[in-house]
């Protein structure tokens, strides 16, 4: 496992921070939300002090020791021990306990995925084809090509703060498997 980037184990710490003074009836609750939605945490209706955390699969493409740290989380901070994976190649574990949050961030970007912009008025996940690689179809491989717009919007100011959440998607085949119209770019 590696270990966390200086930049990101401080954006932990900073939510650790805020969960303590919101705790303490010192925080903004609406400070708090915006910073949550920014880094992939949505809140339940109902129970103020669980979350719902999105975890983004880069271009969906997760690795065997990813696999077993996201089993892992569920098992240990969400609710009902279960990850849920989403169409748009991101996985959601539900009902975490608030104070579990920042112990969710730092299993998940150890092992090279992030919640950050998964939620809010962003560039979310850019998904790319699941057959991009391999598949006798296409011309070329888009992999590169997503990864890189992955690694490129990951933290930049002009995909923050957007009027509303913004989807990318890659597409090399002429199948369209990563289903291009539903996105706002298809690549």
């Amino acid at each position: 496992m590696a270990g966390l980037s200086a930049e990101v184990e401080a954006e932990i710490q900073y939510l650790e921070a805020m969960i303590a003074r919101l705790e303490a009836g010192e925080e903004d609750p609406e400070d708090f939300r915006v910073y949550r939605l920014k880094n992939g945490i949505y809140g339940i209706r109902g129970r103020p002090e669980h979350h719902m955390v999105r975890i983004k699969l880069p271009v969906g493409r997760v690795s065997p020791e990813a696999l077993r740290v996201l089993a892992e989380v569920a098992e240990r901070y969400a609710e009902n021990r279960l990850a849920h994976v989403t169409t748009r190649q991101a996985v959601q574990l539900h009902h975490v306990h608030r104070r579990d949050v920042p112990h969710v961030l730092r299993a998940v970007n150890r092992v090279g995925l992030t919640t950050r912009e998964a939620c809010g008025h962003s560039i979310r996940a850019i998904t790319c084809c699941p057959y991009a690689g391999v598949s006798p179809e296409e011309p070329f491989d888009v992999t590169p090509y997503a990864e890189a717009a992955y690694r490129y919007f990951l933290r930049h100011p002009v995909g923050q703060n957007l009027p509303r959440k913004f989807k990318i998607a890659f597409e090399g085949c002429a199948t369209d498997h990563a289903r291009t119209p539903i996105h706002d770019i298809g690549v």
